[in-house]
């Protein structure tokens, strides 16, 4: 007799899959209904940017076209939606007078979700600070964290009552990184001293934020999305070895550790200005939370620099697949992010609250979109993922990938096509990808090997 080849691990029907959006990059209508300029407007709308000079202001127009794009969503069969406000549509000048036209926006939208079934999950930051707090120092003052807080607590006072699934914080690392290291992201800052400020300040809103979650929702489910890159050394020198030790600290350890364990790394903390943090910070920082958020898309091979930021620098990967954005896809470092976490904190549910790729896809003369890479991508990293949470028996609770449309890809425009669901630019037609077909398939079999 034969036996059988064993399947695959498969989700189980409480599992959700669901694709993310953020608000930038997809509602567009950056200036209608009272809303505030954010500084992702201010950095856009600044000449050599981003490429192409491209902005936001219009993206996918979902602020206009919410209730197709959640059909698309419910013919999709999705059973998550993870989305961000746009803070400045809700408190255009980032605290105070409340706009209601921004609040019924989301209102309306939540709504829609529910009516169609699909489980709303609300991200609060996901990096377009108002200017307005901008210019009185942005997150390098400490006072940015109260308005997060007034902010939360202003959306849960309205949005409470159905939405039980809250993110605060979307990649605060690349927020303090790429906005005000390396400068690419807004507000386009160039100082390596202010990713200590900036990262204590975003983890103390976070903390903060957290307060105003658990007085207005009643049954909250309340977490951070970090971005999580597998790190490696890049050879076995011991200094390589010990770069990728200082490299996961400053990406990966400063954010974990701080919230779920109430203290940075050693490394991390001896370089933090004496006055930066106060008495109760970090008691504040690591309030109870329930739920992590993996936001993954590469490892990163780190070798020694004893110049640079950090003391590392990242090295070339081998050669091997990559993806438009140019990066190696490598879904065992999913499997490793899973079985980490699970380790480390087993008392918090796990979602996959980011996982995709961009390709260079194109609509044909039937309006059809042949995207074999990313079905592949798609079908290597939920393996990878279902694998660890069966060999772990982790809280691995659902998948999100990014992303529902091709949308406005930050410094990078509307180059990049993350999306299940292609956008025609030109139109704002949305064309369902082959991908998004297979994922479709995927949320009906819950296993990759089993379509």
């Amino acid at each position: 007799m034969t036996q059988a080849t064993p399947r695959e691990p498969r989700a189980g029907r409480a599992f959700l899959w669901g694709t993310a959006t953020a608000a930038y990059q997809i509602e567009g209508a950056y200036n209608v209904d009272g809303k505030g300029p954010s500084i992702w407007d201010t950095f856009t709308h600044t000449p050599g940017k981003t490429e192409r000079g491209e902005t936001g202001d219009v993206a996918c127009d979902h602020y206009h076209r919410w209730e197709h794009d959640l059909d698309l969503m419910a013919e999709m069969g999705l059973r998550a939606y993870r989305f961000s406000l746009a803070w400045t549509r809700i408190l255009p000048q980032g605290r105070g007078t409340v706009n209601p036209a921004g609040l019924d926006f989301y209102d309306h939208l939540v709504d829609g979700l529910l009516a169609r079934n699909i489980v709303p999950f609300v991200t609060l930051y996901h990096w377009d600070l108002p200017q307005a707090l901008q210019d009185k120092g942005g997150w390098v003052n400490r006072d940015t964290a109260r308005s997060f807080q007034d902010y939360a607590d202003v959306v849960t006072r309205r949005l409470g009552d159905r939405v039980k699934n809250w993110i605060t914080l979307n990649e605060p690392f690349i927020a303090a990184d790429h906005g005000h290291v390396s400068g690419e992201h807004a507000p386009g800052l160039h100082d390596y001293t202010l990713y200590f400020p900036v990262t204590h300040h975003l983890l103390l809103a976070h903390g903060l934020g957290l307060q105003p979650i658990r007085e207005n929702v009643n049954g909250a489910q309340v977490g951070i999305a970090f971005s999580l890159a597998e790190i490696q050394p890049a050879t076995d020198r011991d200094e390589d070895i010990e770069a990728a030790t200082r490299c996961d600290a400053y990406m990966n350890g400063a954010y974990l550790e701080s919230t779920l364990r109430g203290r940075y790394p050693a490394l991390i903390a001896e370089q933090m200005p004496i006055d930066l943090i106060q008495s109760g910070d970090m008691a504040t920082i690591s309030g109870k939370t329930d739920l992590i958020g993996i936001n993954y898309y590469m490892r990163l091979l780190a070798q020694a620099a004893p110049t640079a930021y950090g003391g590392f620098t990242i090295a070339p990967w081998p050669p091997g697949p990559r993806t438009e954005m140019g990066w190696e896809q490598y879904p065992a470092g999913l499997a490793t992010w899973v079985r980490r976490l699970a380790t480390d904190y087993p008392d918090h549910d796990l979602y996959i609250t980011e996982n995709g790729a961009a390709f260079s896809d194109t609509l044909d003369d039937a309006h059809q979109v042949h995207d074999p890479q990313r079905v592949n991508y798609l079908r290597e990293h939920t393996r990878a993922a279902l694998t660890a949470l069966a060999a772990m028996d982790a809280r691995l609770k659902g998948y999100f990938v990014w992303s529902f449309l091709d949308n406005f890809e930050w410094a990078y425009g509307t180059r990049p096509r993350f999306g299940l669901v292609y956008t025609d630019y030109a139109t704002q037609a949305r064309y369902i990808k082959e991908s998004g077909r297979w994922y479709a398939r995927l949320i009906e079999a819950g296993a990759p090997d089993d379509i």
